[in-house]
């Protein structure tokens, strides 16, 4: 049997996510004065989840074949920044192949190091737990450190079908088209 793998992808689209940054510092094994020099750099995703309480635990994936991949793979440790719809065009800049640099790009400083953005919805702190090979790509936990959230930032943005959005708040207006399953007790 053949696997459409052009229909998966389209069809795992139809799975609204939330988007997220992740950023690491300069390589471990730099000198001083490299490091000092070095850019911590940055990667959209959209495979943020939460993984456990106790401990705290958070997981994200990236592609293995990724000229980031190994930055991100020997990093200590990574920051998360949970992005608003403001967040857009930076979203777009570190999701594509090139430059993930994050020169110009409004950051805030973390204790852990590598930097948050700046008005994020929520920032975690994380050190790296561990690292599974998934297919062609690796799933990276971290155990959160630290962590905030900011109310009044805006709206969350999205990503669904190959676009970006914005999530309403607050509850659908009666009427609106689709039900809940506890609208009703008959099977789907």
């Amino acid at each position: 049997m053949n696997f459409d793998t052009k229909a998966f992808r389209e069809a795992l689209g139809w799975f609204p996510t939330g988007i997220a940054v992740i950023t690491v510092g300069p390589p471990a094994g730099a000198g001083a004065q490299t490091r000092l020099e070095a850019s911590h750099i940055g990667i959209t995703v959209n495979s943020f989840i939460s993984v456990s309480l106790d401990p705290p635990l958070v997981l994200w994936c990236i592609d293995r074949r990724s000229r980031r991949y190994p930055a991100f793979a020997e990093a200590p440790g990574f920051t998360v920044s949970i992005l608003a719809s403001g967040h857009k065009a930076v979203s777009h800049r570190l999701a594509g192949a090139g430059e993930h640099s994050l020169d110009g790009i409004a950051l805030i400083p973390t204790q852990l190091g590598p930097p948050a953005l700046a008005e994020s919805l929520a920032v975690f702190e994380c050190t790296r737990e561990s690292i599974q090979d998934a297919g062609d790509h690796a799933i990276l936990i971290g155990r959160v450190l630290r962590f905030v959230h900011h109310e009044g930032v805006g709206a969350p943005l999205v990503y669904f079908r190959g676009n970006y959005g914005a999530l309403a708040q607050g509850t659908p207006p009666d009427g609106a088209a689709g039900r809940r399953t506890t609208d009703s007790n008959q099977d789907p």
